[in-house]
């Protein structure tokens, strides 16, 4: 694509914000440890430590990376298993088990039903002899599934190990002599080869914080953070914050979430204390959970240190209309590429707002692009920002997307797009990346060329239409809510009845915290897909079936029904979603 003639006035400067949102929700089982999903390792073998890497090839590239608590949490519990040879995640333990001849059913069925998981036109297809495992499973599949005793273990060892090959990062590939002979050799897997693809697994992931930490370190990125688990924090505080953008939206039974406030000042005094053990200092700012804000929301994180937040793209235009009496927006340019300043009635919070449209191309339509070709386009609508934008002050384009959930759909798991991205970025002369605290602290240098608007209005949403529908309003989604709001009115009674010891309270109030997260309502709901909807309304429904026991309580028998039925195919499987209702 061709350069476009930059005509921003002499001196002037685009800042571009990358933000990587890293988060997948807590997948133990709390009564006994055991993960019932592996996408946690999963991605930090393929996403983490490439994202990382990129990073690290290009150290005049600036980005802000923004680690969810327990995400973090999971990471080091891997680590310690992996220290400990007490290994707690099934599909891990398959793939170092010996003797896998000796599986029954149910264990093999696991790996069949474990190991076709992925974006078959990326990481499977392009593997023979991955793809000639995935015909022969489709072929004893058509003759009924308990024919699955006739696969020997030796096919079940190549494909524990080909389903780990393909999750392994691009810039694994290119660096481990392990990863490169066993792709190379196919098939006929030994144990002791299985052995060193599960030794290289823990060294990865061992190495995950501590190669984001030096990039902190060398002032390259700044890291953030998120409520522990990853809670909707408006929704907590007041179902009533998702009638501020939608005025009919059905709301659950419960009035309000018992003792929300409790449970957000919960949320992030730990994720504060986490930063601060695994960082060395407190996170300067947050993505909120699925970028949810209201003015309750902001003023809590304003109380708890964080000097900027940020959200999407609808909920300022929502908030300017609100200012504006429903007038007109100005263009794009006029409005969005700034921080706005929110008081809160005590420490102001400055706000950024993302690119939806820069955001969602990178999400959703450059994996169908030449990497190169993507990375110019993206670089290219950059410079139409800066030529177009209006006065002499640098306009501050933010770009924020999960870090993991898109690379799986690009060719090479991103590799090139994201090195020709950084490689553009950091050698163009009228563009440079930055971070949201350094944006913040050059606001108050009187040489800066980015101002602050002050926003007076503030309408509650999130970054997905601006609204909290993805999360709540729906049959299903409020059922979710009633469920959990009548198990925390248990917790409740039973924390104030002195009944449970001290180690009971954590664990249950562990338990509670994981069933708060924001990705129980997200997965609920007919347009999602029918096996990750069963796999999320499974584990919600055991965690607070958990927590009851944890609370000495008799889980209720509506937990033995199903909340919600998939049947949609949404892209990118339903785990990113676009911004606008497109």
């Amino acid at each position: 694509m061709p350069q476009s003639n930059v005509q921003a006035a002499p001196g002037k400067k685009l800042q571009v914000i990358l933000c990587w949102h890293m988060h997948q929700p807590d997948y133990r089982e709390y009564l006994h440890g055991e993960y019932v999903l592996p996408w946690t390792y999963l991605h930090a073998t393929k996403d983490y430590t490439d994202m990382a890497f990129h990073l690290e090839q290009h150290p005049e590239s600036r980005a802000v990376v923004n680690f969810v608590p327990i995400l973090i949490e999971q990471l080091q519990d891997y680590e310690q298993q992996f220290d400990s040879g007490d290994i707690r995640d099934t599909l891990l333990k398959m793939l170092r088990h010996e003797h896998l001849d000796e599986l029954d059913d149910a264990g093999r069925q696991h790996i069949l039903d474990a190991c076709f998981k992925s974006n078959h036109t990326k990481m499977l297809q392009p593997y023979r002899a991955y793809q000639h495992l995935f015909d022969l499973q489709k072929m004893v599949e058509g003759h009924g599934r308990e024919n699955v005793t006739y696969l020997s273990g030796q096919y079940l060892a190549d494909l524990l190990v080909w389903y780990h090959l393909v999750w392994m990062g691009e810039s694994v590939r290119r660096s481990s002599e392990t990863v490169a002979r066993l792709m190379t050799k196919g098939s006929q897997f030994t144990y002791a080869e299985r052995m060193e693809l599960f030794d290289q697994i823990g060294t990865i992931i061992a190495g995950i914080v501590p190669r984001y930490r030096k990039l902190v370190e060398r002032g390259q990125i700044e890291i953030s953070s998120t409520p522990y688990n990853h809670p909707i924090m408006p929704l907590l505080l007041d179902f009533a914050a998702a009638r501020e953008s939608e005025p009919n939206a059905p709301l659950p039974q419960a009035a309000q979430y018992p003792g929300g406030m409790a449970r957000v000042h919960a949320h992030l005094s730990n994720a504060i204390e986490s930063h601060k053990q695994n960082f060395g200092a407190a996170p300067n700012g947050m993505w909120p959970s699925e970028g949810g804000v209201s003015r309750a929301t902001l003023k809590l994180m304003a109380e708890h240190g964080c000097e900027w937040t940020a959200t999407g793209q609808a909920v300022l235009a929502n908030s300017l209309l609100r200012e504006m009496n429903d007038n007109p927006l100005p263009g794009t340019s006029g409005y969005l590429y700034k921080p706005y300043l929110v008081e809160t009635g005590g420490n102001p919070v400055y706000c950024f707002f993302r690119d939806d449209r820069l955001s969602d191309k990178v999400g959703f339509e450059y994996a169908k692009w030449k990497g190169d070709d993507a990375a110019a386009d993206f670089v290219h609508h950059l410079e139409e920002i800066l030529r177009h934008s209006p006065g002499e002050e640098d306009p501050v384009v933010t770009v924020i997307l999960d870090g993991e959930n898109a690379w799986e759909y690009y060719p090479y798991n991103a590799y090139y797009f994201l090195s020709e991205l950084y490689s553009r970025l950091e050698n163009h002369p009228d563009i440079r990346t930055t971070t949201f605290h350094e944006c913040v602290q050059g606001l108050s240098d009187p040489k800066s060329h980015v101002t602050a608007s002050k926003l007076q209005q503030l309408v509650a949403g999130s970054w997905v239409y601006g609204t909290f529908s993805t999360w709540i309003g729906s049959p299903e989604k409020n059922r979710g809510w009633d469920l959990l709001c009548e198990a925390k009115r248990s917790y409740d009674f039973v924390m104030a009845s002195g009944r449970l010891s001290d180690e009971d309270k954590r664990l249950a109030t562990e338990q509670l915290a994981d069933c708060e997260g924001s990705d129980w309502f997200w997965w609920f709901g007919d347009y999602n897909s029918a096996l990750s909807v069963a796999s999320f309304d499974s584990l919600f429904r055991r965690n607070l079936s958990n927590l009851y026991a944890l609370l000495k309580l008799t889980p209720p028998l509506e937990l033995q029904h199903v909340i919600s039925v998939g049947s949609g195919a949404p892209a990118t499987g339903g785990a990113m979603r676009r911004s606008e209702g497109v």
